[in-house]
């Protein structure tokens, strides 16, 4: 199997930075195109399970879009052939009170209407020391 084949990690990164605009500017027609449409879809976030691609449009629709913003860092993505990605990194909000560090995972696919993301995990723990 051929990993980070250059063309793909270029895709799929392309499609990360889009992810992050859309996320930070609550862009919610962007971030529901992004997640597969489909029941098998899933998205642990920082106080909800989501199972299901009409879970996670609920949602997204009923989020605040106040506090967004985020600076991101150690971003990570890694392809697998040329139809599997997994994309890694952490997050710092200045709303946060204290040393916070949020984390993201995505596991991306490509379908026949692009890439989409299929499972998705966020959660957020105190940074730690090293």
């Amino acid at each position: 199997m051929d990993i980070d084949l250059p063309d793909v990690l270029t895709e799929v990164s392309a499609q990360f930075a889009r992810y992050e605009t859309a996320l930070v500017s609550n862009d919610v027609a962007v971030l529901d195109e992004l997640f597969r449409n489909d029941p098998h879809t899933l998205r642990y976030g920082i106080n909800e399970n989501l199972y299901g691609y009409e879970a996670i449009m609920a949602f997204r629709a009923g989020r605040s879009p106040v506090g967004l913003m985020r600076t991101t860092d150690k971003t990570v993505i890694t392809t697998y052939g040329r139809d599997t990605a997994v994309a890694s990194t952490l997050f710092y909000r200045d709303v946060w009170s204290g040393k916070k560090v949020g984390r993201q995972m995505q596991t991306w696919i490509r379908f026949p209407e692009g890439w989409r993301i299929v499972a998705a995990h966020v959660s957020i723990i105190d940074e730690p020391a090293s």
